[in-house]
C-alpha cells in the first residue's frame, strides 16, 4: 500500500465537503476520484499532497515513497525554452555529464596511481549514468513533448511566452518525467487533443507507478482506472472496476437503496395503520399494544431517500419545426490565417436528423469552421448553402452568446421577452440556479455554470439545427449524460465540435475527421471511426484523386450510408418486433388473469373464446420470437 487515508474531515464555512472519508491506494493502482462539480475532489488531492489542512483524520504514504501533483492551473513561469523547462528535471543526470567529460578531460593529462584512480572514477560514473538512462535522456523528452502535442518547432518557445494550456502540459511533462512512485493529475485531458490523450493514456498504463486520476473523461476513466472513488454529498465510497463498471455498481446500489427506502416507508405506513386501528379500539389492552408498537416504531433508523442527481437538472430540446430534408451544403470552403492553411476545397453535406462531430487535432480548423457557418469568421473561398425552414441553435465554447455585463435574468429576459418572470425562473431552476442566484452577473460565473447559461438559451431557443463548439467542456458527467439524453432524443440535426469520445460515442452518427487539410467522413460513432481510420484516413504520401472519377473516399462514403441505412431499418424492425411481442405477452397475461376468475371459471362459452385467443396470440408470439432472433444475430 503507496497510501491510505483514515476519516479525513473538512469543512468549507457551511460546506462539509469531506465526511470522515477514508480509503487506500494500492503499490501500481490506477484509481480514479469522481463526484460532481464542487464535491470535493481537488480538495482532496490538495489535503493528500499537503497544500491545505483538514480538519481531521490521517493522510499517510508508505515508507521512502515520492509523489507528484499536477494541479488544474498551472503557474508555470520561466524563461527557459520549453525543452530546456523539462531539461531541469534531469539536472542530477545533466550534473553527472559534466563530471564524466571532466574526468575524460582529466584522464589525458594523468598517468600512473592517478590514472587508475580517474579511471575507476569513470567507471562509476559512466555505471550511475546508464542506470538513470542518461544517454536517452534527450530522446525521452522529446518522446514525451511530442506525445503531449508539440510540435519539434515549438521546443525553443519561452515557457513564459505560453498560454495557460500550454503551460500546464509542460508542467504535466515535467512531472512524468520525474517518475514519482504515485502521480495524482486533476482534470489532465483539458487541455490536449485527441492524440495527446490517447497517448497519455498509454504512457499511464505502462506507468510503472501508482496513479490518482481527476477527471471528467469518461472514455479516458474507463482505459486507465481500475478503482473509482467516488464522493457523493461528502461521503467516499470505493468501486472496483473502470468508469462503465461503477456506473452499473452505482446504479444497481442506488436500486437496492431505493427498494429498502420504499420498503421500510411501506412498513412505517402499515404500523401506523394498525396503531391508529388499535386507539380507536379504545380497550385497555388494545391501547397498550398501540403504545408498544409505537415505541418500537420510534427505535426504527429512518432511511434517507435516495437522491437522484439527475433529476435535478432538466434538459429538453424540441424543434420549434421541421426543417427540409436537406439542413446543409458546403462546397468548396477554404480558409487560411496568413499562411497557415486550415483546409481547402472543402464540400460535404449534412441531412435532417444527422448528429455529426467534428474531431481533429488542436489548432487544425474545427472551431472555424463552426465560426464561418455562424458567419462569425469569413471563408477565404467556397459556398454554404443552408436548406428550408433551417433555425440555428449555436452554443460556443466561449460563451460569446452570452453578455458579461448582465444577470442571469436579464440574459433570459432580454433574449425572450416573451416569457413570464415565473417561466423565466423556472428555467433557471432546471439549470440549477435557483433563489438569488438569478441576479448573479455572467461574468462572475464559473466556466461551468456559464455552460449552463448557454444550454439554457439553446434550449429556449426551439431551433432545428444545433451548432455545438465542445458542449462538455466545464461540465461534470452528471451534467454530460444529462445533455447526451436530451441530445439522443433531439428530432433535430447536430453538427458539433468535441474531443470528449465517451460523448462522441452516445451522440455521435457520423463523424468529420479535420486531418491533412481534409475532412475525412466515417458514418458511425467513436468506435467505429477507431475500427475503420487505418483504412479511410488519408496519408501525405497519397495523390489527389482525378477530379472526373470518384475517389475510393466518396465510394467508401456511398457504401457507409447504404450500409448505415439497411442497420437503421435492422434497429427499426427489432424495436417493433419486440413492441409487438410485449403487447402480445401483457395481453396474454391479462386473459391468464380473468380465466382465474371465478366468474369466468363457469362460463364455458367466454373460457372457449380466452382459449381460442390464446391459441392464436402463441402461434404469433412463436413466429415473432423466431423473427426477433434471427433480427438480433444479423450484424
Amino acid at each position: 500500500m503507496i497510501l491510505s487515508c483514515n476519516n479525513i474531515d473538512k469543512t468549507f464555512v457551511d460546506n462539509h465537503v469531506l465526511k470522515n472519508a477514508s480509503f487506500h491506494i494500492e503499490d501500481y493502482e490506477k484509481a480514479a476520484i469522481v463526484g460532481i462539480n464542487g464535491a470535493g475532489k481537488s480538495t482532496l488531492l490538495k489535503i493528500i499532497t499537503g497544500s491545505l489542512p483538514a480538519d481531521g483524520g490521517l493522510v499517510t504514504f508508505a515508507k521512502d515513497k515520492s509523489f507528484g501533483y499536477l494541479a488544474q492551473h498551472q503557474a508555470v513561469d520561466s524563461e527557459n525554452t520549453i525543452f530546456d523547462e523539462l531539461l531541469t528535471v534531469k539536472q542530477e543526470v545533466l550534473d553527472l555529464e559534466s563530471s564524466i567529460r571532466q574526468t575524460e578531460q582529466e584522464m589525458k593529462q594523468a598517468d600512473g596511481a592517478e590514472l587508475d584512480s580517474l579511471l575507476k572514477k569513470y567507471a562509476n560514473l559512466t555505471h550511475r549514468f546508464e542506470d538513470m538512462n542518461g544517454y536517452a535522456c534527450k530522446s525521452e523528452i522529446t518522446g514525451i513533448l511530442k506525445g503531449l502535442g508539440f510540435g519539434e518547432d515549438e521546443f525553443g518557445k519561452k515557457v513564459a511566452t505560453l498560454s495557460g494550456g500550454q503551460k500546464t502540459r509542460v508542467a504535466l511533462g515535467k512531472l512524468l518525467l520525474q517518475k514519482p512512485d504515485l502521480i495524482m493529475l486533476d482534470e489532465p485531458t483539458n487541455h490536449l487533443d485527441l492524440n495527446s490523450i490517447t497517448w497519455l493514456e498509454t504512457y499511464l498504463l505502462n506507468y510503472k507507478g501508482a496513479v490518482i486520476i481527476v477527471s471528467h473523461d469518461r472514455y479516458f476513466l474507463d482505459r486507465i482506472a481500475t478503482k473509482i472513488i467516488e464522493i457523493d454529498n461528502g461521503v467516499v465510497s470505493s468501486f472496483h472496476g473502470n468508469y462503465s463498471d461503477y456506473a452499473v455498481q452505482k446504479e444497481h446500489l442506488r436500486t437496492e437503496q431505493m427498494h429498502a427506502y420504499l420498503n421500510q416507508q411501506r412498513e412505517i405506513k402499515h404500523q401506523e395503520e394498525v396503531i391508529d386501528k388499535l386507539k380507536q379500539f379504545n380497550r385497555e389492552k388494545s391501547i397498550k399494544r398501540a403504545e408498544s408498537r409505537e415505541k418500537m416504531l420510534d427505535k426504527i433508523e429512518r432511511l434517507e431517500k435516495p437522491v437522484e442527481v439527475k433529476a435535478d437538472m432538466k434538459l429538453t430540446l424540441t424543434p420549434h419545426r421541421t426543417s427540409g430534408n436537406d439542413v446543409m451544403q458546403i462546397e468548396g470552403l477554404s480558409k487560411r490565417f496568413g499562411s497557415h492553411l486550415l483546409f481547402e476545397n472543402v464540400s460535404f453535406e449534412i441531412k435532417r436528423g444527422e448528429h455529426v462531430a467534428v474531431i481533429g487535432d488542436n489548432g487544425t480548423g474545427k472551431t472555424t469552421l463552426l465560426k464561418i457557418i455562424n458567419e462569425l469568421v469569413p471563408p477565404d473561398g467556397g459556398s454554404i448553402r443552408l436548406g428550408a425552414n433551417v433555425e440555428i441553435g449555436y452554443y460556443d465554447q466561449e460563451h460569446h452568446v452570452l453578455h458579461m455585463e448582465k444577470t442571469l435574468f436579464e440574459e433570459i429576459s432580454d433574449a425572450y421577452p416573451y416569457l413570464t418572470n415565473t417561466e423565466i425562473r423556472n428555467t433557471l431552476a432546471a439549470f440549477l440556479f435557483t433563489g438569488e442566484d438569478v441576479f448573479k452577473k455572467i461574468s462572475a460565473l464559473s466556466g461551468g455554470e456559464r455552460g449552463r447559461v448557454s444550454l439554457a438559451k439553446l434550449m429556449l431557443s426551439e431551433a432545428n439545427f444545433l451548432i455545438l463548439d465542445e458542449p462538455t467542456n466545464h461540465l461534470d458527467i452528471t451534467s454530460k449524460e444529462i445533455l447526451e439524453t436530451a441530445l439522443n432524443a433531439y428530432e433535430g440535426t447536430v453538427l458539433y465540435v468535441s474531443h470528449d469520445r465517451y460523448f462522441i460515442n452516445k451522440t455521435a452518427s457520423r463523424i468529420l475527421e479535420l486531418t491533412h487539410q481534409e475532412f475525412v467522413n466515417y458514418i458511425g460513432n467513436y468506435d467505429y471511426y477507431l475500427e475503420k481510420k487505418d483504412v479511410l484516413a488519408p496519408t501525405a504520401k497519397e495523390t489527389a484523386p482525378q477530379a472526373d472519377a470518384p475517389s475510393a473516399q466518396k465510394l467508401d462514403w456511398k457504401q457507409q450510408k447504404e450500409n448505415q441505412a439497411l442497420l437503421r431499418k435492422r434497429e427499426n424492425d427489432l424495436k417493433k418486433c419486440e413492441e409487438r411481442i410485449e403487447i402480445l405477452e401483457n395481453r396474454n397475461a391479462a386473459l391468464d388473469e380473468e380465466m382465474a376468475k371465478p366468474e369466468i371459471a363457469t362460463n364455458s362459452v367466454r373460457l372457449q373464446e380466452i382459449a381460442s385467443e390464446k391459441e392464436q396470440i402463441g402461434k404469433e408470439l412463436e413466429e415473432l420470437y423466431i423473427k426477433w432472433e434471427t433480427l438480433s444475430e444479423t450484424e
